[in-house]
């Protein structure tokens, strides 16, 4: 999932593995968009590339003109935003305890 949001320029990748700290994922993968057009750009990636994957769940929460879109698969949810909205929430330093996998600038 990481590397398909590389590839379609998606900004500021976090790996960020929360196993230790809730039950409902093991990893979140936050990522910022710059417009609304890649934002559902990055969404049908990860979309494309997990289809036919064996996954135990799969949600998708949001539009792109929201600003935020979800991609829940179960073990690894999807945070997709806008550079403001990931100002805006700070998903960071929300799950600040979550161990730091990776980052991609």
């Amino acid at each position: 999932m990481v590397n398909t949001l590389e590839e379609k320029k998606g900004e500021d990748i976090l790996l960020l593995d929360i196993q230790s700290l809730t039950p409902i994922a093991d990893y979140f993968i936050i990522c910022t968009a710059t417009s609304d057009r890649m934002l559902r750009a990055l969404a049908e990636g990860v979309e494309e590339k997990m289809a036919g994957q064996p996954t135990d769940w799969h949600r998708h929460e949001g539009r792109p003109e929201d600003g935020w879109m979800v991609l829940d698969y179960g073990s690894v949810i999807v945070h997709l935003l806008t550079n403001d909205l990931r100002r805006y929430y700070r998903l960071e330093e929300l799950w600040g305890d979550g161990r730091v996998v990776l980052r991609l600038k």
